[in-house]
């Protein structure tokens, strides 16, 4: 698959907000994560906000003959990333009061806040395998301040821990495997990923 990388921001919303829900959709409304089919709808009109956040990047994924717009200007979108700057004071709203209850309010503040939060990374099962994702995570990691890149993800996905363990992420909280559990993990070049605790 021959795949090309296009910067994102809220002035390319409105074109490819269809293709975005059907990313969404794909990539998290079937097992292990299991949404409702109008989270990608929800989805989508949370990013017409969160274009605004301070620091925010984004990257889209297109898959098509070339990588780049052919002869008849068709490519399929097929995979999406979105970070921003992680703001003080720490976050309350969706899973953050999980991180900071994992890390503590002291980590949380010192380690999070200021740093580059990736919010949402999605690929389209038939991109899967591909090295997509990483390269996606990458994109808008790469230039985080200082090294400081940080995510949450479901520790029911074991697909996705294994995956941000291969890119060199660090898990930083270890919640119960229950299933319902969210892990913190810190980027690759994140000072503070010598100093997360083992798990038990």
């Amino acid at each position: 698959m021959n795949v090309s990388l296009r910067g994102f921001d809220g002035e390319d919303l409105p074109a490819h907000a269809e293709a975005l829900r059907s990313v969404y959709a794909e990539a998290f409304c079937a097992p292990p994560w299991n949404e409702a089919e109008e989270k990608a709808g929800e989805f989508v009109g949370r990013l017409r906000d969160d274009v605004r956040r301070p620091g925010f990047t984004g990257v889209l994924a297109f898959a098509g003959e070339t990588g780049e717009m052919g002869e008849t200007g068709e490519t399929e979108l097929v995979g999406f990333a979105t970070a921003w700057t992680t703001g003080a004071p720490f976050p309350t709203d969706r899973c953050h009061p999980q991180a900071a209850a994992g890390l503590g309010p002291d980590r949380a503040h010192e380690w999070l806040v200021g740093s580059r939060e990736v919010d949402e990374l999605a690929v389209r099962p038939a991109a899967r395998g591909t090295g997509l994702a990483g390269d996606m995570l990458k994109a808008v990691t790469e230039d985080a301040p200082d090294g400081r890149a940080w995510l949450l993800t479901s520790v029911r996905s074991a697909r996705a821990m294994a995956f941000y363990r291969r890119q060199g992420w660090a898990q930083a909280t270890h919640p119960s495997p229950d299933g319902m559990g969210t892990a913190v993990f810190l980027g690759p070049a994140h000072p503070a990923r010598t100093l997360v605790p083992l798990p038990l």
